[in-house]
């Protein structure tokens, strides 16, 4: 029950949901990390979201595949968005591990993704030099 109103939290959230609206989710001192972020604490986490509507258009959580047990969930997603100022949808899948406590809040969070893939290569400057890269490491 936990993980589907987890979810559709995810799939849902918005530049405007608010402090409350984490907190129904979300421990207090829930522990958040990515490729970019390793944050403890609620505020931090709503931070990090915030600031992704300031850099980012559209962007979009879809859950293609949950995996529930215990207090375990791991999700599939898809992440769908635009660099502000671009036209061209870009988008990525990744994994999270989520736990949650015996009160069916989120005390844990941890993404994995690709982030030299799917975020350094789609920047223009960025994306030459990784393609170098990776063509070196690869001969």
């Amino acid at each position: 029950m936990m993980v589907k109103k987890y979810i559709k939290f995810f799939e849902n959230i918005q530049k405007s949901t608010s402090l409350k609206e984490y907190e129904e989710i979300f421990h207090p001192k829930v522990k958040f990390k990515d490729p970019f972020h390793d944050v403890e604490g609620l505020q931090k986490l709503y931070e990090i979201f915030q600031a992704m509507y300031k850099k980012l258009d559209d962007p979009k959580f879809t859950v293609i595949e949950a995996v529930d047990q215990k207090n375990v969930a791991y999700l599939k997603w898809k992440f769908t968005f635009r660099f502000k100022k671009d036209q061209q949808q870009n988008s990525f899948e990744g994994v999270s591990r989520v736990e949650f406590d015996l009160n069916g809040k989120a005390i844990s969070h941890i993404d994995y993704w690709d982030s030299a893939e799917n975020l350094y290569e789609k920047i223009p400057l960025l994306s030459f030099f990784m393609r170098f890269l990776k063509r070196k490491i690869a001969s």
